[in-house]
């Protein structure tokens, strides 16, 4: 199966046709939070982590939370009123959002002009003036403000799902909320 997927420069010209300002600064690849945490101290504004879920009947989700949020993947699947939830294969991720691990972002729904995955927000981040996702690329991010980030995915024929996501309980799930000056809203 050929398909074409847009570029990181289709990406900004889209979001120009669309009336949409963003800021985007340059830096070495990054495939994990713990490698982006050092971003987040530059970057203003809600980091995320994104994951491109499966469920058990074929549908895809792309979940985007806080970067540090510690959700509890085994519970999220009745949120979401689905089958199991298991992690896509990359070589899906690609077909899909046109992606590669590491540069999973909720700007990828571009790519899914199939409408083959629903989009899943955690609330978490709707208290952020400023989203921070990848430009399709892990060597870059883009901050977007948030109604301009809602505005988007809904340009591209989906509707996003803001959801309280369930967490993990455990020691380590804290999140890192910016402080007020850093581009929270509430």
């Amino acid at each position: 199966m050929t398909s074409t997927h847009a570029t990181r420069p289709e990406l900004f010209t889209r979001l120009a046709e669309l009336g949409i300002e963003t800021t985007t600064v340059e830096h070495p690849a990054v495939f994990t939070v713990g490698e982006s945490d050092a971003l987040e101290r530059d970057l203003p504004g809600g980091h995320t982590k994104n994951l491109l879920l499966k469920d058990a009947k074929g549908k895809l989700f792309l979940v985007v939370a806080e970067a540090h949020a510690s959700i509890d993947l085994k519970s999220l699947h009745k949120i979401l009123d689905c089958a199991r939830l298991s992690f896509a294969k990359p070589e899906l991720l690609l077909a899909t959002l046109g992606v590669q691990p590491g540069s999973v972002t909720a700007l990828a729904v571009i790519n899914d002009c199939a409408g083959l995955v629903d989009v899943i927000i955690d609330q978490t981040l709707m208290n952020y003036d400023l989203i921070n996702c990848h430009p399709l690329e892990n060597t870059a991010t883009t901050a977007i403000a948030r109604d301009d980030l809602l505005r988007f995915i809904r340009a591209t024929d989906h509707e996003p799902r803001i959801v309280a996501l369930p967490v993990r309980n455990t020691e380590m799930n804290t999140a890192h909320p910016a402080p007020a000056d850093q581009g929270t809203a509430h």
